[in-house]
Order: C-alpha cells, then sequence, then structure tokens
C-alpha cells in the first residue's frame, strides 16, 4: 500500500495551479474537466504519479471559496535550503507566513507558506533533527 495523493478543494483553479506549479515547482501532471459534475481535477506534483504522492486539486465550478475548519494542519515538503526556498517563493510572490528558522522546543528548520486558499505548506530542511 501507499498514499496516492491528497485532495484539495479549491476556489481559483488558475490562481492555485500557478502557485503549485511556477511558485512551488511543481509540475501539472494531468487535468480534466467534468462538465456533467461542473468540476474540474488538477493533479500535481514534483513526480509521476505511479511513483510519488500528489495533490489533487479539486476545482468545483460554482464555489469559489471555502471554509478551511481546524482539522486539516498542512503539507510538509522537503527542500535543500529552507532559506532559499522562502527567498524564491516571496521573489514570486508567494505569501510567507512563518519566517525560516528553528522548530519551537526544537532544532528543525523550518518556514510556512500559504497557498490562495489559505493552506499552509511546511518547508523542512532535509537534515530535520526533530
Amino acid at each position: 500500500m501507499r498514499i496516492l495523493h491528497t485532495m484539495l478543494r479549491v476556489g481559483d483553479l488558475e490562481k492555485s495551479l500557478h502557485f503549485y506549479t511556477d511558485v512551488l515547482g511543481m509540475k501539472l501532471l494531468r487535468r480534466r474537466d467534468y462538465p456533467e459534475g461542473r468540476f474540474t481535477l488538477a493533479f500535481v506534483g514534483y513526480g509521476d504519479e505511479a511513483r510519488d504522492t500528489v495533490l489533487e486539486l479539486t476545482y468545483n465550478w460554482d464555489t469559489h471559496h471555502y471554509d478551511l475548519g481546524d482539522g486539516f494542519g498542512h503539507i510538509a515538503i522537503e527542500v535543500d535550503d529552507v532559506y532559499e526556498a522562502v527567498e524564491r517563493i516571496r521573489a514570486k510572490g508567494g505569501k510567507v507566513v512563518r519566517e525560516p528558522g528553528p522548530m519551537k522546543h526544537g532544532s528543525t528548520i523550518l518556514a510556512f507558506v500559504e497557498d490562495p486558499d489559505g493552506y499552509k505548506i511546511e518547508l523542512l530542511d532535509p537534515r530535520r533533527q526533530d
């Protein structure tokens, strides 16, 4: 068994695709409209779906905002250098919501950015210790 994907409902598919592909550097793996159901699915990730876990962005044509609730936490992405990744994301218009630095009560270097819908993305150092 393996995890295939995580689904996120998005309010503006084009803004979300821009964030995940241009700002975070993922690839658009596939996209399909379902006119009968009035929704579009777009799958993005850093590698092929056959081997890697990806994100499914679900755009319901008639819904442009979702309440995120308090049960979902964040998506974590390992980056080579958290400080450099934050600067690259900021330069591309990404919203940084927690500057890079050590984890509270720990030593792992991390940062948080936010996608257009408010979902948090944690950036982690590959040498994490906690």
